[in-house]
């Protein structure tokens, strides 16, 4: 699985450097190291008024913050993965 976040301009100034830390701790507490390849990636041209947009395989989601990151990872990374 390839998870993108966007690290644009817009997307950096609401908060991507914090979603991207918090996915690698996410995928290092689950043990997810070999399953997930965690990239950065410029504007993916979905941006949204809050929130990083990030992609998953060729899902995108937008406005993700720090406090939807939990479900966000739990609903769109680990169910893909128990797909």
């Amino acid at each position: 699985m390839i998870v993108q976040v966007c690290v644009g301009s817009s997307c950096h100034l609401k908060g991507s450097e914090d979603i991207v830390e918090l996915l690698r701790e996410a995928i290092e507490t689950h043990h997810l190291e070999n399953e997930i390849t965690l990239v950065g990636s410029f504007c993916t041209g979905k941006c949204n008024r809050m929130g990083v947009t990030i992609q998953v395989d060729d899902d995108i989601y937008t406005g993700i913050v720090k406090e939807t990151f939990q479900e966000f990872f739990k609903e769109k990374v680990i169910a893909k993965l128990t797909q």
